[in-house]
């Protein structure tokens, strides 16, 4: 075979950035919600994830989606795949101006 497909895409996650502790690096803090094996009661666990952001464009409170890859360095394991709400409230560009040019 000349060309190999890739078969998993790994994991895909949304989460919140809590902290930027350093060039191209977000902190991500994600959330799960599940019910207790014996009590049925809904419980709330977090994580958070050093992720590489490569254009350096998420800010503190953005939420976004983060994609599982190789490693990176010793504790960056996450890649950012996009903005899903930046922190102002307002639609990432690059999807504001996606919807703009189909209508």
């Amino acid at each position: 075979m000349a060309t190999e497909t890739r078969t998993g895409l790994g994991q895909r996650k949304v989460g919140i950035v809590v902290g930027k502790p350093g060039a191209k690096t977000v902190k991500v803090l994600v959330e799960r919600l599940f019910p207790h094996p014996v009590y049925k009661r809904v419980i709330r666990r977090s994580k958070t994830f050093l992720v590489h952001d490569e254009r350096d464009v998420c800010g503190v409170g953005d939420k976004i989606e983060i994609i599982e890859s190789r490693p990176l360095s010793a504790r960056k394991r996450w890649r950012v795949r996009r903005i899903v709400v930046s922190a102002e409230g307002n639609a990432p560009v690059a999807e504001t101006t996606a919807d703009a040019l189909e209508g």
